[in-house]
């Protein structure tokens, strides 16, 4: 309901101009009235009086009944000229009288304010005729009933409608209930995840992060091509030390970054959560495993044709495609060539054995995949991970998708590390508890420092070769010789060949 203010506000205004407009374009209706007191004409005792008084009484509300008759009406007509009949002027003609008094009230609506004075002062004067003409019991006798006029009709200054007021409170309170009633139908029959509140009522898993939506996202993806403080580069920042503790005690350095369906932002977060975790000093590898729809690539500036694909199918040595990028410690591994078989490419057992390398290798590997739902591959190399996270997008993801998405991973045992809400408004009641970006800044860097290597899991696999040591000094469990020295060569030319690298390669990074 909270996310539905400006459709309610918005149903709220069109009612109060709604009702403003009819109050402008309704033809104002103006009202005159008339009085007349009955009395009878007798000059006897007290007590004929009060006979006479009680008479009157009970004639009244005869002559307010007679107002309505042509008897009445058809000579006001006649004297004004008007183009109506007796039937059609009783509809604009009303009259009362209060019980227990002998004052008749004739009251007339017309468009016109004269006009309206003027037929309830004629019709005041045509009831007196008619009264007179009735009460004789001939011609020649005189009527022992007399109306006469004490309140004549004048020309009203103000109409009695529209009420503008009434139209314009009217107008609000209908548009108020139409929203609402909009706001509920549109909640009940909206299924996307909209913020964390959407999240959670269908999952209990860690949210590792919410991405704060920037509409310059599109044409600048990258976390370096925007402000160091922007609330989305704080996002990343945010996701990057809640993954650390996330992995606390993880064997696995290879983390698989996914999504339910296309385009929900995974390419995006995958990339810029190893620029992030670079940034911080951490030896990271990003690998494009989308071998459907590979965009890593094209958001680095770097050469796709060489790289997965062909270390896959035996073509090329790993290290041959390891492709630096900026100034931190970041290599890539673009997808190559897209394949007929990506499934098969990536539950064999070449690729167990790239993810293992690179594992010994770096610090951190982030592995971008297809998603979930429309094919197997994302399932298929969760399996070969130390841990998945599921990117959502809060603009389009239904709840159902999210679903099976846990539905698929949790059917191979998959280890969900966390969700990642992507394009999340950056105040409102979905944004995701981000405030006072330059604090944020501060306490990030704070946490990435204040963690011991043996406390974030990914910090203890620093490689020795950054300060003399063997690798096989610093893992947490010891490899055997072969792995180990390959991981060694592995990292050794990788680091020697940046600048060689270059030329292959070229690293437009920032």
């Amino acid at each position: 309901m909270r996310r539905s203010w400006l459709l309610i506000t918005c149903l709220a205004l069109l009612g109060l101009l709604g009702g403003g407009a009819s109050a402008l374009l309704v033809k104002p209706t103006y009202e005159s009235e008339t009085q007349l007191f009955v009395a009878i004409q007798n000059s006897g005792s007290v007590q004929e009086l009060q006979q006479g008084n009680t008479f009157s009484q009970a004639r009244v509300q005869s002559y307010v009944k007679t107002v309505a008759t042509p008897a009445v009406l058809q000579p006001v007509i006649d004297s004004l000229g008007l183009s109506e009949s007796p039937l059609q002027l009783a509809e604009r003609v009303k009259a009362t009288s209060d019980l227990n008094t002998v004052l008749i009230t004739i009251a007339v609506e017309d468009s016109s304010p004269v006009q309206a004075a003027a037929i309830a002062q004629a019709t005041g004067t045509s009831l007196i005729k008619v009264v007179d003409s009735l009460e004789r019991s001939d011609k020649t006798s005189e009527s022992p009933v007399k109306l006469s006029v004490v309140t004549p009709a004048v020309a009203p200054t103000t109409a009695i409608s529209p009420n503008t007021k009434l139209s314009l409170s009217l107008g609000l309170m209908g548009g108020l209930v139409v929203g609402l009633g909009a706001a509920v139908l549109r909640h009940r029959l909206d299924n996307r995840i909209g913020g964390e509140s959407d999240l959670r009522a269908i999952t209990d898993s860690p949210i590792l992060g919410g991405i704060s939506f920037e509409s310059e996202a599109k044409g600048r993806p990258l976390i370096t091509q925007i402000a160091g403080q922007s609330p989305r580069a704080e996002s990343f920042r945010q996701l990057r030390t809640n993954l650390q503790f996330a992995t606390v005690g993880q064997k696995s350095a290879a983390v698989l970054v996914t999504s339910s369906l296309p385009g929900e932002g995974k390419t995006t977060t995958a990339t810029n959560l190893a620029i992030a975790l670079s940034q911080a000093g951490q030896s990271v590898v990003l690998v494009d495993a989308d071998l459907r729809r590979p965009m890593v690539s094209e958001y680095l500036g770097l050469e796709r044709n060489v790289g997965l694909t062909t270390v896959l199918i035996g073509t090329a040595e790993l290290n041959d495609v390891l492709q630096p990028w900026g100034d931190d410690n970041l290599y890539v591994v673009s997808s190559g060539r897209i394949p007929p078989n990506p499934s098969e490419l990536l539950g064999s057992e070449a690729m167990v054995q790239v993810i293992k390398r690179l594992e010994a290798t770096f610090d951190v590997v982030i592995i971008d995949s297809p998603p979930l739902l429309p094919v197997t591959d994302a399932t298929v190399l969760s399996q070969s991970v130390g841990g998945v996270i599921l990117v959502v997008d809060s603009k389009n993801t239904t709840q159902a998708s999210v679903q099976r998405s846990l539905q698929s991973l949790s059917m191979v045992d998959a280890n969900l590390l966390g969700v990642v809400l992507n394009r999340l408004p950056v105040k409102g009641p979905d944004s995701y508890g981000y405030s006072y970006p330059a604090y944020a800044a501060r306490t990030d860097e704070a946490m990435q420092t204040s963690v011991s290597p043996t406390e974030s899991g990914w910090a203890g696999r620093r490689r020795a070769k950054r300060d003399g040591r063997s690798a096989a000094k610093v893992e947490s469990e010891p490899a055997s010789p072969g792995q180990d020295v390959a991981a060694e060569t592995l990292y050794d030319e990788a680091m020697n060949s940046r600048s060689r690298s270059a030329t292959r390669f070229p690293s437009r990074g920032r």
